[in-house]
């Protein structure tokens, strides 16, 4: 019955990760859309706004989901972080995440604004801020994924050496 548990424990944090990642690739898209649609220079202005704001919210929502149904397996402690190489793997990755989704967010905020502002210019951004923020949509699920591989090998070693591992 305890492999049936594990199991089942396993299928759930795979199916958070399939879902942070889908989210992930949609906001990605979404955010490159915008651009494309925001260099059109033909009233694309309300187009691109939206669907830059589609793609800021599905990245937020994908760092919630990720945090809140994924759950922080990391190290809580130095001692712990110290101990496992696992931890420490685990810890870069949860930075890495926090980063990215601020850098990502910050950029598809600001590709928005500049929308907004440049409508004499038809709505050419010099800057791509949408796209770079789209591709860092890309780059959180690859790192949440990462960080919640490392953070439950990092349990599993940590089990292991007290005893609570499997066999």
């Amino acid at each position: 019955m305890a492999t049936l548990g594990g199991a089942l424990v396993c299928l759930g944090g795979a199916l958070v990760c399939l879902l942070v990642v889908v989210l992930d690739v949609f906001a990605g898209i979404l955010a490159i859309l915008a651009e494309t649609e925001q260099n059109k220079c033909r009233d694309a202005s309300h187009t691109a706004v939206s669907l830059g704001l589609a793609a800021a919210a599905l990245l937020a929502l994908a760092h919630a989901l990720a945090y809140l149904l994924g759950g922080c397996n990391c190290a809580c402690t130095q001692d712990e972080l110290a101990r496992a190489s696992s931890n420490r793997k685990s810890f870069a990755c949860l930075i890495f995440t926090w980063v990215i989704v601020v850098i990502g967010l910050g950029l598809i905020v600001a590709g928005i604004m500049g929308n907004n502002k440049s409508s004499s210019s038809c709505g050419f951004s010099n800057h791509h801020q949408l796209s770079i923020g789209g591709i860092l949509c890309f780059f959180h699920g690859l790192f949440y994924v990462a960080y919640y591989v490392s953070a439950n090998a990092a349990q599993t070693e940590e089990q292991g050496k007290h005893g609570g591992g499997r066999v």
